[in-house]
């Protein structure tokens, strides 16, 4: 029997399925993980496709030639983004003057580390038409068991969850913190008594 759980993906001691809970939403969310991502420990981005009902999870470092997300990105019936800061890209926020109005989205979000991801992007070329998104400045992560180069550093789920909530402010996306939080939680209850405070809590307030 594999030591990791079927559906989350973590290991079986750490597994988060209890804590997933199914959520609705207007929106289309399509991650593309990078395939070193996919059994560590941290990552988040199964929390993200699990609760979401719809969602989709491509796992792959060069997708420019992924037939699934082709297909789901040259669908007119939707308004295809990126969820990927640059110059380009439009600040999600209260009025959203980017959106079109008459098409459901469908929003995609690259899962790595900022190298990975810069290189996911770079290789999918079939993404550099779409229009381009990006969270606002003033958000704070709370991955406080990693060390985030920067405070507005933000998960996977993180980075979900914000982006869903002021896109659908009419819904409730908390249980994506939830479990989140959870699974935090768990990983801290696994250090030695200090190595938490001593390691992480100081650097990431700092």
């Amino acid at each position: 029997m594999s030591r990791y759980c079927d559906q989350c993906g973590k290991a079986r001691k750490a597994c988060l399925c209890a804590s997933i809970r199914r959520i609705p939403s207007d929106s289309d969310v399509i991650i593309l993980q990078h395939s070193s991502e996919v059994h560590r420990a941290l990552g988040t981005a199964r929390i993200l496709a699990l609760s979401l009902e719809r969602c989709t999870l491509l796992v792959g470092e060069d997708f420019s030639q992924c037939d699934a997300l082709n297909a789901l990105i040259n669908d007119e019936h939707y308004q295809c983004c990126v969820l990927f800061p640059s110059e380009q890209a439009h600040r999600v926020n209260n009025e959203n003057t980017w959106r079109d109005v008459n098409k459901p989205l469908r929003i995609i979000i690259l899962d790595g580390t900022w190298k990975k991801a810069y290189k996911m992007w770079q290789l999918a070329t079939n993404l550099h038409h779409l229009t381009m998104i990006q969270l606002p400045l003033d958000l704070i992560g709370n991955y406080r068991i990693r060390k985030a180069p920067t405070a507005n550093s933000l998960s996977t789920v993180e980075a979900g969850f914000h982006l869903l909530r002021l896109i659908e402010p009419q819904r409730d996306f908390s249980p994506l913190m939830d479990a989140f939080d959870a699974m935090i939680a768990y990983q801290i209850a696994q250090m030695p008594e200090g190595v938490f405070e001593r390691n992480y809590s100081d650097s990431n307030r700092a």
